[in-house]
């Protein structure tokens, strides 16, 4: 189960933070709580994170906001299939966004959570919660906050990202960072915000995330426009495939799927995945405040 929630949060981001994920629980397996990390480094000291390659001028410069708005609600849930089997199973991710101030700057609030419903707590109880801080000109991360319990594992990390130092100072340490950066949560609402005129079938559409005290590059790659039903409806779609790392429960590769609304709002509504047994795949299922009307769905 915590698999499968953990999944419904993070597919969410386009996908492509679940490279680094994956890469988390491969070197520290699901049971370490990190708070109590006796091996992390010194706080003050600036680490020095893997640089990866810069990506393009697209995610790095000139992006504004034309996808979403404040009092944004979308909700999502997860189905798990084995052998044709297909099974619900009570996880349900919702995403929150406010307009507030921050060290006295205008900044969306957006908020990830994810949870089990009451019956699977008795079996396995998840509550997660992210949050990202991300100024609302430039859409780049202040603060990213990442609290997990599932199931007896706990994990809490505390990230406020300098830009002018080109720094990211968490819980366990500093860390150097490249000046374009994003958090997992940013980077979905990042993501939803590009022009997908300006990209042909099979392009890569590269950008850095800080997770875990590292720096990943990642890219998802498009796929092109395809129409689509899911458990909510018809839709005219833009599709996508994201890198993947082999890790615990992911196959690599590109093997992963994401289907965004094929209108000027690039919300997920479809989101599908291999594991190491059988399938799993969210399906929005819930929205308001939509910035613009879903012109994408074709019917009910």
């Amino acid at each position: 189960m915590r698999v499968i929630i953990a999944v419904c949060i993070l597919l969410l981001t386009l996908t492509s933070p679940l490279l680094a994920w994956n890469a988390f629980h491969h070197r520290h397996g699901a049971t370490a709580d990190r708070r109590g990390d006796s091996t992390a480094p010194r706080p003050g000291r600036v680490q020095q994170s893997e640089q990866p390659p810069q990506p393009g001028s697209e995610f790095c410069a000139g992006m504004r906001n034309h996808a979403f708005m404040a009092g944004e609600y979308l909700e999502y849930r997860v189905n798990y299939g084995v052998a044709g089997i297909h099974l619900t199973t009570g996880g349900v991710a919702s995403f929150t966004t406010t307009l507030e101030k921050f060290q006295g700057k205008d900044v969306y609030h957006l908020v990830g959570e994810g949870k089990t419903s009451a019956f699977y707590d008795k079996f396995f109880k998840v509550r997660d919660k992210y949050e990202s801080y991300i100024d609302t000109a430039t859409l780049q991360p202040y603060k990213f906050i990442r609290d997990v319990n599932e199931g007896g594992y706990k994990t809490y990390e505390n990230v406020s990202f300098i830009k002018a130092a080109h720094t990211a100072i968490t819980n366990t340490g500093v860390y150097s960072v490249p000046d374009c950066i994003q958090d997992v949560l940013s980077a979905i609402f990042y993501a939803r915000n590009i022009d997908f005129s300006s990209h042909k079938v099979d392009d890569k559409i590269p950008f850095n995330m800080f997770l875990d005290r590292r720096v990943y590059p990642l890219y998802v790659r498009y796929l092109g426009k395809e129409v689509i039903r899911t458990s909510y409806g018809k839709f005219r779609t833009i599709k996508f495939r994201p890198l993947l790392v082999k890790g615990t429960m992911f196959e690599g590769g590109e093997k992963m799927t994401v289907w965004v609304s094929d209108d000027p709002n690039h919300i997920a509504v479809r989101i599908e995945s291999p594991i190491t047994v059988g399938k799993v795949s969210v399906d929005m299922s819930k929205h308001r405040g939509l910035r613009y009307p879903l012109t994408s769905l074709i019917d009910l």
